[in-house]
């Protein structure tokens, strides 16, 4: 049967800067019939009705324990919850979530869930319960696991028809008790990214959900999990109020996307015109696809600021959880899941109870038939996952390097895995069917009538709540032109006192109107100016692109953008393009003679070689001895410049005289290797023509 997301609003305090502002009032709130009164800078009321509404004296066990108790005592019995709190920037969405752990009545909806979840199962009786947690943000579109050991790697998101939407490789921490959630809880929070603004000097710059696994087993074997996600949105903002900047500036960017992808989801469910969801416009809606028109019991808590200086993000808050509570889930029980970890467990025990089998002689030993039918499960298993693997690469495109670092761990688990079986001994196997029995919990307080009582007492006192604001909600008079009246001036004044009551609505619309056109004209001008900045940042990116791209080597691959542009993916799962791997094209030139090189000929060339380093060496050498500078700046005079060309023709002179039977390297120019007469030859034609003058050649 369906059923609408329940809402209700908290209004906070005033903070320390709206006193300093002087700010008044804006917000007044009707407990009892959970009514919200916006009153407008004009004084022109706006009233809301939810499922619930708390003013500033509200604290965070009456927010629990009316609407909230009942939605865990529901996942206990295996439906899927979803509590998530919403509001403008610092208007009290982390305080309701977390609150505060040393004032008692402050402590927020997590911690209270965390007691209520382990109370429930400690008092349920011939039931096994298996409690494990995760905890993950999305901070600027990616998604991290903030209980892993490697917080800054990015997650994927899968999807899977018996699973649904998930998040590839997040970690889950199996729980016996409120202090290891706890624990979990505060673990995750410190690294959680915050960051100071204008409006809240310890602002949410991400988007975090903490989700608790609740899976039962009856006697009969039956399994039923529950799954309860805490969501801590981060806060949409205007750049003119929390004056944010650089690395700020881009967080908001990205958070005011993915909420406003929220509100088109929420849009369109309510629309109920919309043949597409949009949930894939960003992360978070995607992993809220099951909590916003699925398979979930949903809650979420609006928070709005009493301040006048706030009265448009407030007005939008409201309009926005307006429109939320108008969608419809479908809520089921989740019965015997395929993905359930309390079944692994217990195939796990079943398991090795079949492999270690009681001997004759008393002592416990290994089934050698047992342990090759495992051994033979165990190399399905590989092959299996290894063929999904390429699949699923074959169809993301991803980098075959990648490919094949995944497809090496996988054959380590698997040689891993088929060495426990070779080692595996009777001590070892009834230790590790303990510590498997250790992980469940339940029925530990079976017997303690109080703690059963205070549990139905609060449940009860939630329903009754309920039912009588759904009363109070419905409570109206009938028409008045149905009615009996006993003169004509009665009836007519009842019909007047109808029309202005009507008129003033009509009139509400209007202005409602009025206000949605302001509004959106708000929020296009955030958007233009959101483009502006994009299209800045993306123009000097093309603009380093175009200094850069001409130094790129001719050899590779990427020297070519437009056909980089062409073989580059979407992925629209990771919202990220996938480039073609890097790649060399080197062209390599044969050698002479079809590639054959004489033996005494390849060894000329080694001698030769050798040769000419010696002396690189020796003229390294002697440069470092000798004063450079003084010698480069020194004058030429014309006697230096005589002496040093008769030098020279003497010493040319004896080599034509005495030839030289070996090429030297003295004559290597441009890669050619000269005879030293060829080399002086050549050097003799590069003279330079003002030496004629000096008159040194003979006639």
């Amino acid at each position: 049967m369906a059923e609408s997301v329940r809402v209700a609003v908290r209004c906070r305090p005033f903070n320390q800067r709206e006193k300093d502002l002087n700010t008044q009032l804006c917000v007044g709130i009707t407990p009892n019939m959970g009514q919200v009164n916006l009153i407008a800078p004009d004084g022109v009321s706006k009233d809301f009705t939810f499922d619930g509404s708390y003013f500033m004296d509200s604290t965070g066990e009456q927010i629990y324990n009316d609407i909230v108790f009942p939605l865990v005592e529901n996942v206990i019995e295996g439906y899927n919850g979803t509590v998530f709190a919403y509001g403008q920037t610092g208007s009290g969405k982390t305080f309701s979530m977390q609150g505060v752990e040393s004032i008692p009545a402050q402590r927020g909806v997590i911690p209270r869930a965390f007691d209520h979840i382990f109370t429930a199962t400690a008092t349920t009786e011939n039931v096994k319960f298996l409690v494990h947690c995760s905890y993950l943000e999305i901070y600027n579109e990616e998604v991290r696991d903030l209980l892993g050991a490697d917080n800054k790697q990015k997650l994927e998101i899968k999807e899977q028809p018996d699973r649904g939407v998930y998040v590839a490789g997040l970690s889950m921490h199996v729980c016996h008790d409120v202090p290891a959630c706890k624990e979990l809880m505060t673990r995750g929070f410190n690294n959680r990214h915050v960051g100071a603004t204008l409006m809240n000097k310890d602002s949410s710059r991400s988007h975090s959900i903490f989700t608790v696994y609740v899976e039962g087993m009856t006697e009969t074997g039956s399994i039923r999990m529950g799954k309860l996600n805490l969501v801590d949105l981060a806060g949409s903002e205007r750049q003119s109020k929390t004056g944010a900047t650089g690395d700020r500036l881009k967080e908001a960017t990205k958070i005011n996307l993915s909420l406003s992808a929220l509100g088109n989801v929420i849009s369109a469910l309510v629309d109920g015109k919309s043949k597409h969801i949009p949930y894939r416009d960003s992360k978070l809606t995607r992993l809220l696809q099951d909590s916003l028109g699925g398979n979930t019991k949903t809650i979420m808590i609006a928070c709005v600021s009493p301040s006048s200086d706030n009265y448009d993000e407030t007005l939008s808050t409201l309009r926005y959880a307006n429109r939320a509570k108008n969608i419809k889930n479908k809520p089921t029980i989740n019965e015997d899941p395929k993905d359930a970890l309390l079944r692994e467990y217990q195939e796990e025990i079943a398991r090795l109870k079949a492999m270690v089998q009681p001997g004759a002689a008393g002592p416990v030993v290994p089934d050698a038939f047992s342990i090759e039918e495992e051994r033979k499960k165990l190399r399905e298993e590989f092959e299996q996952a290894m063929n999904d693997l390429r699949g699923e690469y074959e169809r993301e495109q991803t980098s075959k390097a990648e490919l094949q670092k995944d497809l090496e761990d996988l054959k380590l688990e698997y040689e891993r895995a088929n060495a426990n079986l070779d080692n595996l001994n009777p001590e070892e196997a009834a230790k590790k069917i303990q510590q498997l029995q250790d992980q469940f919990i339940g029925g530990e307080e079976a017997g303690n009538t109080q703690l059963k009582l205070k549990r139905m007492k609060q449940l009860m006192e939630a329903e009754t709540k309920t039912q009588k604001l759904a009363a109070a909600l419905n409570v109206h008079k009938d028409d008045p032109l149905l009615q009996v009246y006993s003169t004509t001036q009665e009836k007519l004044d009842a019909v007047t006192a109808q029309l202005e009551k009507e008129v003033k609505k009509s009139k509400g619309y209007e202005r409602e109107i009025e206000d949605l056109h302001g509004e959106f004209e708000l929020d296009r001008l955030d958007y233009l100016d959101t483009i502006r900045k994009q299209d800045q940042q993306l123009k000097l990116l093309m603009q380093i692109m175009d200094k850069i791209q001409p130094i790129i080597k001719k050899d590779t691959n990427y020297s070519n953008i437009d056909r980089i542009k062409k073989e580059a993916i979407w992925n629209e799962d990771e919202s990220r393009w996938i480039l073609p791997e890097m790649s060399m094209n080197r062209t390599i030139l044969p050698l002479a003679n079809n590639g054959y090189v004489h033996e005494p000929v390849k060894q000329e060339h080694q001698l030769l070689r050798s040769n000419f380093d010696d002396k690189l060496r020796e003229r390294l050498a002697k440069s470092d001895s000798e004063n450079l500078a003084n010698s480069y700046f020194k004058p030429v005079k014309q006697s230096n410049v005589i002496n040093k060309y008769k030098s020279d023709q003497k010493l040319s002179t004896s080599k034509s005289l005495f030839p030289s039977k070996t090429p030297t390297f003295d004559g290597l120019a441009n890669g050619v290797i000269y005879s030293d007469a060829l080399y002086e030859r050549a050097q003799s034609a590069k003279r330079p023509a003002r030496l004629a003058t000096l008159n040194l050649y003979p006639k």
